[in-house]
């Protein structure tokens, strides 16, 4: 890997309460947009927020939906347009911080329909460009509620609900221009929504520490995630209150992602993750519950040595049985009869790769649906 691209993103402030950390972030700026869902519009993480932004609050948006809908992401940049809004404090998962992402562009570029939207979509293939596009606003602001990592990216995944596809936005300009891990924010979500979170973030860090290009600097934070959230996960089964551990898994997801700034790819469980989240609405930390297992199981025969590293972190045997004993030992599904896939479907889905990466970076090569059909099967 000869190149190594840092995201345009000035910075993290963590270990602090909303209350302190964000009102420095928007002290800059004259309109904000809170970007949330209905689940969290009246929890307590929401009135900090809102607290916190004060009379800079111009709108709300709260009806984003899991997988950013096509109709969501334009609903909100509608809103930014309307309330002309410099940036936008984003208080959720994933699908909120990429929703929001991608509402951004649809702003910076003038995008407001659905064809319009999708046809701005790119491979996963693509890097995001230099940081030669100064002045787009508005920016954001995030403030996460689970361990997906979307708010390190400058890439975002939006969903065309009818053709049930999952499309990519990028631009570097995208990702959060600062992001606030207050762990406390993470205490009103859902457990099975938060653990699985967590294992989103064990994916990113298994597959770069397995994947056929490797770098040093990929390889160090990818372990220290694993290591890390080895610990922090089983620790906020047993003790939900525990901000300590809270705050671990954060520097951990955190942690997780940054080995793709070094160039090294993830591989099929994420390409399997985007199928099923766009075919199936199956969210994103439980396709990787499902898919992670399934895929190091399939290629263990091209990259075992690397696989015994993520074994040892996480409970020894091979790597597939050490994640699908820690998976279950969290209390979340490995199969697709769980969340509700049946065997028959297999074809449809694996049929649904268009040939692109993730899985095309793959670390034993897939060669097509048969292939994927054959890992799919193994998550039965």
């Amino acid at each position: 890997m000869n190149l190594h691209a840092w995201p345009a993103q000035q910075r993290v402030r963590h270990g602090l309460p909303v209350a302190e950390a964000l009102p420095a972030e928007l002290a800059d700026c004259q309109r904000v947009v809170l970007a949330t869902t209905r689940s969290l519009t009246r929890s307590r993480i929401a009135e900090a927020t809102r607290s916190a932004i004060g009379d800079r609050l111009v709108g709300e948006f709260s009806a984003m939906r899991a997988h950013s809908p096509v109709e969501d992401v334009l609903a909100l940049a509608a809103l930014l347009r309307e309330t002309r809004a410099d940036r936008i404090a984003a208080l959720g998962g994933g699908s909120v911080i990429d929703g929001s992402k991608t509402a951004c562009f649809a702003v910076w570029r003038g995008l407001a329909d659905g064809a319009a939207l999708v046809g701005s979509a790119v491979s996963r293939g693509t890097d995001a460009a230099r940081w030669d596009e100064p002045g787009l606003l508005p920016r954001i602001v995030a403030v996460p509620t689970t361990l997906s990592a979307a708010e390190f990216a400058p890439n975002a995944g939006f969903t065309d609900l009818v053709a049930g596809r999952k499309y990519r936005a990028l631009h570097p300009m995208q990702v959060p221009i600062a992001v606030v891990l207050d762990p406390a924010a993470t205490l009103e979500t859902p457990a099975e929504l938060l653990l699985s979170s967590g294992i989103r973030a064990v994916d990113h860090a298994a597959e770069r520490l397995c994947a056929n290009q490797r770098a040093p600097f990929s390889d160090a934070v990818s372990r220290q995630a694993l290591e890390m959230l080895a610990v922090a996960l089983p620790t906020i089964q047993r003790d939900a209150g525990d901000l300590a551990a809270r705050g671990a898994a954060q520097q951990a997801m955190w942690l997780s992602v940054m080995g793709g700034w070094a160039g090294v790819p993830v591989g099929a469980s994420h390409g399997i993750g985007y199928i099923l989240g766009g075919a199936k609405g199956v969210p994103h930390g439980i396709t990787s519950c499902l898919g992670l297992p399934a895929v190091m199981q399939w290629n263990e025969p091209v990259n075992a040595e690397q696989q015994a590293v993520v074994a040892r972190i996480l409970g020894g045997g091979t790597a597939s049985e050490a994640l699908r004993g820690f998976i279950r030992g969290l209390g979340l599904p490995t199969t697709l009869a769980e969340v509700g896939i049946g065997l028959e479907e297999i074809p449809a889905l694996a049929a649904k790769w268009d040939g692109s990466p993730p899985i095309a970076s793959n670390p034993r090569k897939v060669n097509g649906a048969a292939d994927l059909e054959a890992i799919l099967r193994l998550m039965v």
